[in-house]
């Protein structure tokens, strides 16, 4: 990486052989790379200045094989945007053309990448420690095991062609005098949310743990719908409506109400309705009404359902209500 202080992007171009196969070890690991001499080398390798993160754009101009030792320190991820591409780690192998999928090579195994004449591809090298660290934070785990990226990921897709823009913005700010290289905190932020694109773009272990929504803005959802049945029970509500209203799946929905307060949401909205029945009858309303009106249509299995809830059948808490005195005013 370029000493503190620098503006700007480090710019290696040559044509000479050793050269390139050293800086190319030198950024990212000790690679051994083999020029087919279809082309003239013409090597290209530019370096961002970014606080955490290696990022660089690199081309060999002549067709290529790289072959790597296990990277161990960190992960690597390889956006081809021209040529054909061919990589090998962990037993897969994978070809495609630039501009149609990424490559994420993990830090525990040997690899190998064939570049085709004229190829070019952003390089971006990730601490291991951090991007564990940040995995970790997301899905609300300790950092554990090694990350077990897919070798490849579909660079077309709506996310991966947002992740390529995310990169290249960072690349470009970084390369730029003035850029936001030279505003830590804003630079912070900006590979945070690179991170956080990655993990959810590239699939792996943890791609189910990280499409879960977060445990606070579940439960929000939760407490959303607990108010919304407080104060509306008396619509018609079915569990799917209350999915719809915090776009949870009906699925969440309930393992998020027994999480929460311990049963369904059909559950919670009978007890509310069974608490307004109640009320009513104290006041002695009669029972087949209070049930009819707060949608309780069987009035055998409402009886159960009442005197579960309160110790008494409906029909004896109306007429112990009836048979209070009443209470005239004061002359």
């Amino acid at each position: 990486m370029p000493e503190a202080g620098h503006e700007g992007p480090v710019r290696i171009h040559t044509a000479d052989l050793d050269i390139a196969r050293e800086r190319t070890s030198t950024t990212f690991s000790q690679v051994e790379v083999q020029f087919a001499g279809e082309s003239d080398l013409d090597f290209h390798l530019d370096i961002a200045r970014s606080p955490r993160l290696t990022l660089a754009r690199m081309g060999y101009g002549d067709a290529a094989t790289a072959f790597g030792p296990p990277m161990e320190c960190c992960y690597h991820i390889n956006l081809p945007m021209a040529g054909a591409v061919t990589a090998e780690q962990n037993g897969a192998r994978r070809t495609f053309t630039g501009g149609a999928a990424g490559i994420a090579f993990q830090p525990r195994a040997p690899l190998k990448v064939q570049l085709s004449a004229g190829s070019w591809q952003y390089h971006l090298k990730l601490p291991k420690t951090l991007l564990d660290a940040h995995a970790a934070k997301l899905v609300g785990l300790p950092p554990s095991d090694d990350i077990e990226f897919d070798l490849t990921f579909d660079v077309t897709s709506a996310q991966g062609q947002a992740l390529t823009a995310t990169i290249e913005f960072l690349y470009g700010e970084c390369c730029r005098p003035g850029g936001l290289a030279t505003i830590p905190k804003a630079c912070h932020e900006i590979e945070s949310a690179l991170m956080t694109q990655l993990l959810t773009t590239v699939p792996s272990q943890l791609t189910k743990a990280l499409q879960r929504e977060p445990t606070h803005l579940r439960r929000a959802k939760i407490r959303e719908v607990i108010e919304y049945v407080d104060t509306h029970p008396e619509n018609e509500i079915t569990t799917a409506d209350l999915a719809v209203m915090v776009d949870l799946s009906p699925r969440a929905l309930q393992a998020g109400f027994r999480d929460l307060v311990g049963m369904s949401p059909t559950a919670y909205l009978r007890g509310v309705r069974l608490d307004r029945a109640h009320l009513e009858l104290i006041s002695g309303a009669s029972v087949t009404e209070v049930a009819t009106r707060w949608g309780f249509f069987h009035l055998s299995r409402f009886a159960d359902q009442y005197r579960s809830r309160f110790g008494a059948l409906p029909s004896e808490t109306a007429r112990g209500a009836r048979s209070l005195p009443v209470t005239r005013g004061s002359r």
